[in-house]
């Protein structure tokens, strides 16, 4: 998932540079989502790594 967001961050990069402000604004927030998605999960499993050990 983290690697989903980093290339939705690295096409949000490259439409900006191109000029192409709407698919830049949609891949960032893509990137953003999932970023987050990701940073929710990894903390939920770390919590339940140190409750179990």
């Amino acid at each position: 998932m983290l690697k989903l967001a980093i290339l939705f961050l690295i096409i949000a990069l490259i439409a900006g540079l191109l000029g192409l402000p709407n698919v830049a604004a949609i891949s960032a927030t893509i990137s953003r989502v999932l970023f987050l998605i990701f940073l929710v999960v990894f903390i939920v499993l770390l919590i339940l790594a140190f409750t179990a050990a």
